[in-house]
């Protein structure tokens, strides 16, 4: 049993089941506890949970509820959930704990990839950063390029170059890794591509991707579609941490008390100042 103290806020599923949009997927049914983004502290632990109360511990949901469903069910004050199924941390993190998902998501689509000697990253949100970030980490290859069409959103580089599209003149890329969740996004993307190359889909896409095939015969285009982070990927992001070669710091923009939650994801997903928004439970009841 975990106390929690704090939430993050997806702006990819959890804008879809705020505007209704999210399509058919396990486990969705109303009423839902959203959320795969919990920071807490162990209030009770059974024998043979392996954890200890008083333990500090990252919780990427749970089906613990009576009467709701829980998609991924971390958004709540309280979580019951398997000692194997929540992972120590320092306490020291505190809120950027939050990111730890996100974080595994890009190392997931990165770690399962081909090497390439240039890599491009669609998008500059969490994720986007993230995945940039870890990509800065490899030692075989040069940093990535991100690219963003929200001058708002250009800020904040750590260790890579964010440019605008159409500024982007310097050649094809070997692996590019869209976060952007545009269906549409293939045809701008192919092209750019180089012979063998690889397009990681690492967004959540609603609508069916379509694509013009000859740019992706021409290339021999490989198109992989990245899911949910494993324990491994996680592994190795707290490793790196450890190492202090990859940081989760500066993400977190905007905070709430869990009280002003509707204001906090109207935030969260209308301004374009907003990467992380965090929900804060403590002293709620």
């Amino acid at each position: 049993m975990v106390d929690v103290a704090w939430t993050g806020v997806s702006t990819g599923t959890e804008r879809l089941l705020y505007s209704g949009t999210m399509p058919p997927f396990p486990g969705l049914g109303y009423p839902l506890v959203p959320g795969y983004e919990a920071m807490g502290q162990v209030r009770w632990a059974g024998p043979r949970s392996g954890r200890t109360e008083g333990e500090w511990v990252f919780v990427p949901g749970s089906r613990g509820f009576d009467g709701a469903r829980g998609l991924f069910g971390a958004a709540a004050r309280r979580l019951v959930a398997p000692g194997q199924r929540v992972v120590p941390v320092s306490e020291r993190l505190g809120e950027e704990a939050c990111l730890l998902a996100l974080a595994a998501t890009a190392a997931h689509a990165v770690r399962d990839g081909i090497a390439a000697e240039r890599t491009l990253v669609v998008g500059h949100g969490a994720l986007g950063r993230l995945t940039a970030r870890y990509l800065a980490t490899r030692e075989d290859a040069p940093p990535p390029v991100v690219w963003e069409t929200n001058p708002i959103r250009m800020s904040g580089a750590d260790g890579y170059e964010v440019v605008a599209p159409d500024d982007d003149t310097d050649g094809r890329y070997g692996t590019i890794y869209d976060v952007s969740g545009d269906p549409n996004i293939l045809d701008v993307l192919l092209p750019r591509l180089s012979h063998g190359g690889e397009v990681v889909m690492a967004g959540f896409y609603t609508k069916p991707v379509q694509f013009t095939f000859p740019p992706a015969f021409l290339r021999e285009a490989r198109i992989r579609v990245a899911a949910e982070w494993r324990p491994d990927d996680l592994r190795e992001v707290m490793s790196l941490m450890g190492e202090g070669r990859f940081s989760l710091e500066g993400l977190v923009t905007h905070r709430f008390q869990a009280a002003g939650a509707p204001e906090a994801y109207r935030t969260a997903f209308d301004d374009p100042t907003c990467v992380k928004m965090i929900l804060d439970w403590r002293g709620t009841a």
